[in-house]
């Protein structure tokens, strides 16, 4: 088993994977054509934000059989071509969530008393003290906009500062300690001092803030991104703070990033008034890397050895205990009689366990049989219409 782990990938998670045995190799980073050109010889691969997994360099990776975001975030890969070619794609939703949460209630402290303009007037000779437009947290209202595992820590978080929490979402939430559901973003916007942002990046969030919406917000609010760059019009938000309307903003995304470190990093954003702007390192803390490395890993070898979907994005979640019988998995399209078929080829090999789970377009069987199939039988299952792909494990 060949894996390939680009992007500084934390340690840990290579020598989980050597101790299983596989061969590992790591490289900071690919160009587009190389890695397409690369990919076909790996069974793994595992990336960080800074690698995109488009449909031309899936379609050229005859070999691999899972996907690893050693992140939170998905977007990286074409999920879609991915589901098509047969390949779960595993991440890591929990383990930055506190890094995150705490990056946030540092910006929260910073702009209320512009920490950030007071650091640069200092480094420059200037001493110029006062307490005009300066705050405590203690009262405010944080709005939350995205209450998933990022969005409710920092809720608690911000509460136990004294912190009022209200909060939007598409999806039923479960509401921790007196944070309150608005029923609309535009409702949320109105009422916060401070507005925080935590979705993903879809056809829905795209540019949430706006030159329509973003007055409906308080004028002198804050307002902070540590989510995707693509969820806030940064133009928009630049002529705010130019104006004066908006009281500052923090933002850790942006729409472009850069692939590596550079020197020459242009931004709207740059040298607003009480703006604070960070290089996308939410989850960038050594506990959230080791944390992830170790979740994201577990969850490739559980792939690996039994046959386990369990935390994938794009898959159906399946697990079969672990048995000492022969497995066998096969990820086929979601059609009916898919299982009847392979049921079938195998009648002359008794089954001992089996379980199908569908989702989507794409299904998954995970058997264990009492006896091994041959060549013969396993090639007729692959060769069926709604065969995708198939191992023994």
């Amino acid at each position: 088993m060949k894996i390939l782990l680009l992007n500084k990938v934390s340690k840990i998670a290579s020598d989980i994977f050597k101790k299983e045995g596989y061969e590992v190799d790591e490289i900071n980073q690919l160009s587009h054509n190389a890695l397409e050109n690369k990919i076909k010889n790996y069974d793994i691969i595992g990336i960080r934000s800074k690698t995109n997994l488009t449909y031309d360099i899936l379609k050229n990776a005859s070999k691999l059989i899972a996907i690893a975001h050693f992140c939170i975030g998905t977007d990286q890969t074409d999920l879609e071509s991915a589901t098509r070619l047969g390949i779960p794609v595993f991440n890591s939703p929990f383990e930055n969530t506190r890094s995150v949460a705490e990056l946030v209630i540092c910006y929260m402290i910073m702009l209320s008393r512009k920490i950030g303009d007071k650091n640069i007037e200092m480094h420059n000779n200037c001493w110029n003290k006062t307490s005009n437009n300066c705050f405590e947290l203690r009262g405010k209202t944080l709005g939350i906009v995205g209450y998933g595992s990022i969005g409710s820590q920092l809720s608690q978080l911000a509460e136990n500062m004294g912190m009022n929490i209200i909060f939007y979402d598409i999806l039923p939430k479960l509401r921790y300690n007196n944070a309150k559901k608005m029923n609309s973003l535009n409702e949320l916007l109105q009422n916060s001092d401070f507005v925080s942002f935590h979705v993903p990046l879809t056809n829905l969030t795209e540019n949430m803030i706006n030159k329509d919406n973003i007055k409906n917000m308080k004028k002198g609010a804050y307002l902070i991104n540590a989510s995707r760059g693509k969820v806030i019009d940064i133009e928009v938000v630049s002529k705010a703070l130019n104006n004066n309307y908006l009281g500052g903003a923090a933002f850790d995304v942006y729409p472009i990033e850069p692939k590596k470190n550079i020197n020459n990093f242009l931004n709207p954003l740059q040298n607003c008034p009480n703006t604070i702007l960070t290089p996308h390192m939410g989850g960038s803390t050594e506990e959230a890397q080791i944390n992830i490395g170790i979740d994201v890993a577990n969850k490739i070898v559980n792939f690996i050895k039994y046959g386990s979907t369990i935390g994938s994005v794009n898959f159906p979640e399946i697990n079969l205990p672990i048995s000492k019988k022969i497995r066998f998995i096969n990820i086929h399209k979601n059609k009916p009689g898919s299982l009847q078929s392979i049921n079938n080829i195998l009648k002359n090999i008794n089954i001992s366990n089996q379980i199908l789970s569908t989702y989507k377009d794409i299904g998954i069987t995970i058997m264990d049989l009492d006896t091994n199939m041959d060549e013969d039988t396993f090639n007729q299952i692959q060769s069926l219409n709604s065969s995708i792909s198939s191992r023994i494990l």
